[in-house]
């Protein structure tokens, strides 16, 4: 285990350094192979994990679903999605909030990215908010929360990078976030509700729409249901894989942007452009990973682990409420996605050993990196808010942000406690 410790603090000291995690956590990886294999096999490792992931089919799915996501993003779908949860919840105290909460969920649903929820939901959700006379800690607290939907409610990047580094059917996470992402809507509307009530004039009650105002916006959300009961609706009934759901997904969401002629040549070219950035991004990072995870495992530390919990007869459970603590409490100071690619290969391992479905846990690993999205200092979609609205203060984020952070540790707790909710629907549809 001692090396591995010591790998972790090299890690961790290099990224303090400002050293990008990617590069971090690969020459790590490399060098500690190094120093207990040699360097043949040092090298063959890497250009090994670096060869199979440019060429591994599986990953296919992440740059196709971002592709998805950036041209529902252009053709303007979220709106739409406000305004029908707008003329369903708007009149009830708090209701705008309640409405981007849900319109959050929708777009995550053919969206599949945290950072890209948020920040299409402040243009679209923060003015009506603030027209109406919400205070700022409301409608940003919102955003930001509602926004984490987005990689609970699949398709989800997070999801289908646990799945390839567990070998974990991304089908099953898919369908396996469903209703979790259900309980999440409805606590995020609870906390909505609590903070109103603390203070009614927080989120004061707009006009309520008639039913024939409802039903003409219900109309115009037919794409965002149709993009989504297509291509999620494939993959969960096995009409094809999830890389297959996602090209049909990608295409189905260019078709849609170029009938609402919001695509022309330029803008098709700054989505590509802004995927294959994404994209490289993200595969960059999973190599640096993977090649310090393959240093982890030859170490002792995963068997060490085992002997530890075995030697003080720590139950199932109690372990993994402790896992769950150390990742909330590496949420508060890490950058959630490289948390997840350092943690999953110490961790993974030793969940099976105790018995506990990969799939769950899958799950509980993203409500973990939902918890900090928005947890201060470090929480990804607070700052994206911020940016996007001018004279937004750090404090009134942090102030929002934190009954729905208590409500997203609830929905961890629920999660934790009743595993059978992620697992019920991957068990019915048989995945």
């Amino acid at each position: 285990m001692t090396e591995a410790l010591i790998g972790l603090a090299a890690m961790l000291a290099l990224s303090w350094l400002r050293i990008p995690i990617a590069i971090s956590m690969g020459l790590v990886g490399f060098l500690g192979l190094w120093w207990m294999r040699g360097l043949g096999p040092s090298m063959a490792s890497a250009t090994t994990v670096v060869y199979e992931t440019g060429f591994e089919y599986t990953l296919s799915v992440v740059p196709l679903f971002i592709l998805m996501g950036n041209f529902v993003t252009r053709a303007g779908m979220s709106k739409e999605l406000f305004r029908a949860a707008y003329t369903f919840v708007g009149h009830l105290r708090g209701g705008l909030a309640m409405a981007t909460v849900l319109a959050c969920a929708g777009f995550g649903a053919i969206c599949g990215s945290s950072i890209a929820t948020a920040a299409t939901m402040t243009k679209v959700a923060y003015p009506s908010m603030r027209g109406h006379g919400y205070s700022d800690e409301l409608a940003v607290g919102t955003i930001a929360a509602g926004g984490t939907l987005g990689i609970l409610i699949p398709p989800s990047t997070i999801m289908v990078i646990y799945g390839i580094m567990t070998e974990t059917s991304i089908g099953k996470l898919f369908a396996a976030g469903m209703l979790p992402g259900a309980v999440a809507v409805v606590l995020l509307c609870l906390a909505v509700q609590y903070i109103c009530w603390r203070n009614p004039l927080a989120g004061p009650p707009a006009e309520r729409a008639s039913w024939k105002v409802r039903l003409l916006a219900l109309r115009d959300v037919w794409a965002v249901a149709t993009l989504f009961a297509f291509a999620m609706g494939g993959i969960y009934f096995g009409v094809f894989t999830a890389t297959e759901g996602a090209g049909v997904g990608a295409f189905g969401a260019f078709c849609f942007a170029l009938a609402r002629r919001a695509l022309g040549w330029r803008g098709l070219f700054e989505v590509l452009v802004d995927s294959a950035r994404t994209t490289a991004m993200l595969f960059v990072i999973l190599v640096g990973a993977l090649i310090f995870s393959n240093f982890v495992n030859f170490t002792s530390m995963p068997g060490d682990l085992k002997t530890l919990i075995t030697h003080w007869q720590l139950s199932p459970i109690t372990v993994m409420v402790v896992i769950c603590v150390i990742y909330v409490l590496l949420g508060t100071a890490m950058e959630e996605l490289s948390m997840i690619l350092l943690t999953v290969p110490l961790f993974y391992p030793l969940v099976q050993s105790l018995g506990f479905d990969l799939v769950w846990f899958g799950i509980i690993i993203v409500v973990v990196v939902q918890i900090g999205l928005i947890s201060p200092p470090v929480g990804m979609n607070m700052f994206v808010v911020k940016s996007m609205i001018p004279g937004m203060t750090t404090k009134v984020i942090f102030r929002g942000v934190m009954p729905f952070v208590v409500a997203t540790i609830v929905l961890l707790a629920i999660l934790v406690a009743f595993p059978q909710i992620s697992l019920w629907l991957p068990e019915r549809l048989k995945l």
